[in-house]
Order: structure tokens, then C-alpha cells, then sequence
């Protein structure tokens, strides 16, 4: 008896630490959300803020019913704005063309006449190496 009771404590044990941590994420994405809503006041999200803190679990369901359509929306606008700042980064860093792009704008100068025939050849026979 001693055995299948330590049993379902364990068992007990890791189901209220999952639950725990659970609420902990779902907690923590609230306080994310009242910060990155610009549309709410300063009072809004003080009142949101002391709810959580006094009341956290209900006022978690509370919030996660009446404002979790707009959260998911908050989220996805974060993640896309992240999604293109990476990839603005990415291409900036990566270059894009390699020696047919350098010669493509080296061309763009001498058209220009920004640079000589001599300079674009030179720049050519640099892109090429």
C-alpha cells in the first residue's frame, strides 16, 4: 500500500508543478500583453497590473476571455515585425549579388558618370578576381 500511495504522490507531484508552470507562462504572456498594448492607458494597465497581483487567477481567466483575441493579435504583429527586421538584417549583412552585382553597379556609376571607364575597369577586373 505504501508503494502505489508514494506512487500516485509523485504522480500528484509532477501534475501540480506542470499546472504551476503553466500558469506561470500563461501569467507572465498577460503582464507581456498589458505592456505592448498601446491602445490601453496607464490607469487601464495599473488596474490590470493590482488585479493580478490580488486576485492572479481569476483575473488571468478574466483577461484571457476578454481580451484574447486582441493579445493574439499583439503577438502576431510582434512576431512579423521581429520576422522582417531579421530578414531586413539578414540581407543587409549578406550582401546580394556577389561579382555580377558589384559589375551591375559599378556599370549604374559609369553610365552616370560618377566614375571613368578606366575606374569601371578597374572595378571589373576587381569583381572578377
Amino acid at each position: 500500500m505504501d508503494f502505489l500511495q508514494a506512487t500516485w504522490d509523485i504522480i500528484w507531484f509532477f501534475f501540480w508543478t506542470f499546472a504551476f508552470i503553466a500558469y506561470l507562462m500563461v501569467l507572465f504572456s498577460i503582464i507581456g500583453d498589458i505592456f505592448r498594448d498601446h491602445t490601453l492607458s496607464g490607469w487601464g494597465k495599473a488596474a490590470w497590473m493590482l488585479f493580478l497581483v490580488f486576485v492572479p487567477f481569476l483575473t488571468a481567466l478574466i483577461y484571457l476571455i476578454a481580451r484574447g483575441k486582441g493579445m493574439a493579435e499583439r503577438q502576431m504583429r510582434a512576431a512579423q515585425q521581429n520576422q522582417s527586421a531579421t530578414e531586413q538584417y539578414v540581407r543587409s549583412v549578406a550582401g546580394t549579388g556577389g561579382a555580377a552585382d558589384e559589375i551591375t553597379k559599378a556599370k549604374a556609376l559609369l553610365d552616370t558618370g560618377t566614375i571613368t571607364a578606366e575606374e569601371y575597369a578597374a572595378l571589373k577586373a576587381k569583381a572578377l578576381r
